[in-house]
């Protein structure tokens, strides 16, 4: 039995998958990353901000998870270019831990999971590059899509 794959053609190539026939539908993901700072560093954080020698951490991680998800089809084989309408994305410290969610949403043929992902990955990098200098034991943990609706399927972890 040979095994089909969606992003693969008949020849044996790569191919982007048609979502042509998918209905337009308003789509949304809300994705989350945790990344451990550790007790020296979340001892630097004065109200919702972390000021490193580079600047206010939290501030530019969410400009950079927003680019990031404006720019997932760069990045990815195959993901479909889309116009995003909305990128919200916060972080809040949650003890050693800042907690990054992102929720993208677009009224498109297909889904915002990866542009959700992508947002909140890049933010926790971009955590991790800013706080570097002090401390290198930075953890980045469980990246992972918490919910997407508006697509043949609904999802909710």
């Amino acid at each position: 039995m040979q095994q089909e794959f969606s992003h693969i053609s008949s020849a044996g190539q790569p191919k982007m998958v048609s979502v042509s026939d998918k209905a337009v539908t308003l789509r949304t993901a809300r994705a989350e990353a945790r990344v451990w700072l550790g007790p020296d560093i979340a001892a630097k954080v004065s109200g919702t901000e972390l000021m490193s020698r580079k600047g206010p951490v939290f501030q530019t991680a969410i400009i950079a998870g927003t680019m990031g998800a404006k720019k997932t089809s760069d990045l990815i084989p195959f993901c479909h270019p889309l116009p995003l309408e909305d990128c919200q994305i916060s972080i809040e410290l949650e003890g050693e831990t800042a907690v990054i969610n992102g929720v993208v949403q677009v009224t498109g043929r297909t889904g915002v999971e990866m542009e959700a992902l992508a947002a909140v990955a890049i933010a926790a990098l971009t955590v991790y590059d800013m706080c570097k200098a002090m401390s290198h034991a930075i953890r980045i943990e469980h990246v992972l899509l918490l919910e997407k609706t508006g697509g043949k399927s609904d999802f909710r972890r």
